[in-house]
């Protein structure tokens, strides 16, 4: 398969029609200023060692080594293949509650921002390990699928948003089981679920899920973020009230998290406002026992500018070194003109 890098530099052969033309132009006036002299076989006798043939040749060599530069800067490529690549590390699964009750400013600017500002943080200290990020409310959705491309998951997860719920509510128990399902094959026991929520729970199966995931081996870290006190939600520069017309206040639930982690092993964190507690997880589970991982990646392309590179600067060499006036030596080879016998006809500007 062949392309080009940055097919955008292809635009710059635009110029080479430009360079025909001026240097067209050129001998034209070359011929032109020449002629004020008188007859043209005769201002040719005073010229004798002048070849416009070389000046041709000269112009030919410097025009195909811009061109060369030109398609070299738009890097062209060939070919590409399937590699697979070994490396060691964890899989995790990032379960992200994007329910109303994340809006609740008791961290700022809320719940969910610091959120993610926490997982934009923890993709960066990332080297080998693959992620994965699932959101959740009334239901859950696989937003990014087990990946190690962490730029694509930090672009993901900047895009998080209550909006992404197609129902409301808080369904921890969805979120945890389609986690477990969102792993890749044959990873044993090193995949780990980060849960981050409020841990107000509307559905009651969470502690089936987690029962499962442990079955499987699947530790799971869980994250309270909020406070026991609580704080309202605010939508749209309104507050939250339920059917009294009281303010809805969204409270931290430690209890279900705490036992949550204790089940599968894992560990709770409350989030405090001067950290979320990934940094405390994250060095948790890089005392877990790592597993070899297998990606499939496109083998890069193979470059070809180089080649270009060195064929235009072999011509920019010959340019250079070739004289604009013939070489006695070589006069006798007759290149750059046919001999002519008929004085009559001689036009010293064919030359």
């Amino acid at each position: 398969m062949f392309r080009f890098a940055h097919p955008e530099y292809l635009y710059l052969l635009l110029a080479a029609p430009a360079l025909v033309a001026l240097f067209a132009w050129a001998l034209y006036d070359r011929r032109r200023r020449l002629a004020r002299f008188g007859d043209p076989a005769t201002v040719a006798t005073l010229m004798p060692d002048a070849s416009t043939g070389r000046m041709k040749l000269k112009f030919i060599l410097f025009t195909t080594a811009v061109i060369l530069v030109i398609l070299a800067a738009a890097r062209p490529q060939f070919g590409s293949k399937l590699r697979e690549q070994k490396s060691e590390g964890i899989e995790m699964m990032l379960a992200v509650d994007i329910s109303n009750s994340m809006l609740a400013e008791d961290f700022e600017p809320n719940r969910l921002e610091r959120t993610k500002y926490a997982i934009n943080k923890l993709f960066d200290g990332l080297e080998q390990d693959r992620v994965g990020v699932i959101v959740f409310a009334g239901d859950a959705t696989v937003q990014l699928p087990i990946t190690s491309d962490y730029r694509m998951a930090k672009a993901f997860a900047k895009r998080i948003s209550p909006s992404m719920a197609s129902v409301q509510g808080t369904s921890i128990g969805k979120a945890l089981s389609l986690a477990e399902m969102s792993f890749s094959s044959g990873s044993g026991d090193s995949r780990v679920i980060i849960l981050i929520t409020d841990g107000e729970d509307h559905e009651g199966n969470v502690m089936q899920a987690a029962e499962r995931a442990a079955e499987q081996g699947i530790r799971i870290f869980t994250i309270g973020i909020g406070t026991p006190e609580g704080a309202p939600i605010e939508i749209g520069g309104e507050f939250i009230k339920d059917e009294k017309g009281d303010m809805v206040v969204s409270k931290l639930d430690e209890k279900m998290l705490q036992e949550i982690a204790r089940i599968t092993g894992g560990a709770y964190i409350r989030a405090t406002k001067q950290s979320i507690g990934l940094d405390e997880i994250v060095r948790a589970i890089n005392d877990m026992e790592q597993s070899e991982l297998s990606t499939v990646r496109f083998e890069e392309y193979n470059e070809q500018f180089q080649y270009l590179i060195a064929i235009a600067f072999a011509l920019l060499l010959v340019e250079f070194w070739l004289l604009d006036r013939r070489n006695p030596l070589l006069a006798r080879f007759n290149i750059f003109r046919e001999q002519c016998t008929d004085t009559d006809n001689y036009n010293p500007y064919n030359r």
